[in-house]
Parts: structure tokens; sequence; C-alpha cells
């Protein structure tokens, strides 16, 4: 049976929920078709987040790593393309760390794909009526770092990897216009990505895609 880590980061820069970590907290022990789902809360520090996944990737030995956090803004949930290695932070961390244009590593190369296979997942949701897009950004913030950071830890195993950004929940859109989606959607999103992520063997293929 194999295992797909799912992880999802603790609330940032002043809010009290992250709707990754609230999927998680749902996601953990679920059995898919061939596999289960085994889950991991992540600081955002830049960091420390690599050090939780790593260990956690060490401690569950998974065939694949889905590493998930909130994009405000996108109405649909957004498998990511590609990883770029800067760090450019608009704000701080939670451990009040700021770069601006710094290399998450001097000597690693300019950008990792993700080995997940993102067409088959943004199509799986889309046929259970999911808003589902790929999306060529990851920004520049902790994010970015995790899916650059855990690629490069990655890069010399088998194991597949990929970022995917999700919606705000409601309540924290609430007092503003931005879209937003249910808790039970973006889970049931995830559970659908983990599964379509056995189903299929990795896709980078460069594609058209847009960012929500």
């Amino acid at each position: 049976m194999k295992k797909v880590l799912i992880t999802g980061f603790e609330p940032f820069g002043g809010a009290s929920i992250n709707p990754a970590l609230e999927a998680v907290k749902k996601l953990d022990g679920v059995e898919l078709d061939g596999g289960v789902i085994v889950t991991c809360e992540v600081p955002v520090t830049r960091f420390e987040a690599l050090k939780a996944i790593s260990a956690a990737v060490e401690t569950h030995q998974p065939s694949y790593v889905i590493t998930v956090g909130q994009a405000a803004g996108r109405n649909a949930i957004t498998p990511e393309r590609v990883a770029i290695n800067i760090d450019d932070f608009r704000i701080p961390d939670n451990g009040g760390n700021q770069p601006i244009d710094e290399p998450i590593y001097e000597e690693g190369p300019a950008a990792y794909f993700s080995t997940l296979p993102i067409k088959a997942i943004t199509h799986k949701l889309q046929e259970s009526g999911i808003p589902c897009q790929v999306s060529n950004t990851a920004g520049t913030f902790v994010c970015n770092h995790v899916f650059y950071g855990i690629q490069h830890f990655l890069r010399d195993t088998d194991i597949g990897h990929g970022f995917i950004h999700i919606p705000l929940l409601p309540e924290q859109a609430a007092a503003t216009d931005q879209p937003s989606m249910s808790l039970e959607i973006i889970v049931e999103g995830l559970r659908l990505a983990a599964q379509a992520t056995i189903d299929n063997k990795k896709d980078i293929s460069v594609g058209a895609g847009q960012i929500c």
C-alpha cells in the first residue's frame, strides 16, 4: 500500500486559521484505492518548514508528497507546475524572517518542476465538479520555499512531490471581496488529488495552464 504524505501550514500573517492545516487534520489516515494518506503540520518559517517535512518523509517513507498552502485571491484548487530558486517574502514569516531576493540554495538550479501528475489531478477534480486549474507560479513566500526545498531534498529519490495551492475558507473571506471554498470541498479535492497521484504516472509536460 502506497503512502501519500500531505502537509499543511499553520496560520500566519496574524490569521487564526489556515485552510491547509484544517484540511490536513481531516485527511490523516484516510484510505485510498491502493494507498493511505499520512499528514504533517508545517511551521511557516523558511528553515523549520523544510526540517519538519523532511523529518516526516524519513518517518513515513511515502511514495508521494503533496505540500499544500493557501493562496488568497484564487477561486480554484491549483496544482503548481514549477518552483523557483528565490526567497522574496512580502511579509515576515512566523519566525520574523523576511529575505529579499535570496536564493533558497546557492548552488541549486534555477527551478524544479513538479513530479506529480498535475494534469491528471486537474482533470480528476474538474470531472468531480471541483474548480481546479494548473498554476505556473507558486509565489516567492514560504510556499515556494517549501516546493523548491523539498524537490531539492528528494532530487535523488523516486518519491514524487509537488505543491498545491487552495483558496481561502469562507470565514477568512467573509469581510473581503476575495473568493473562497468550503473546507469540505477542499478536503475532497485533496483526497482526489492523492488518488490521482497514485493512479497516474508523473506528468511534468509543459502545456496550457492558467492562474486563477
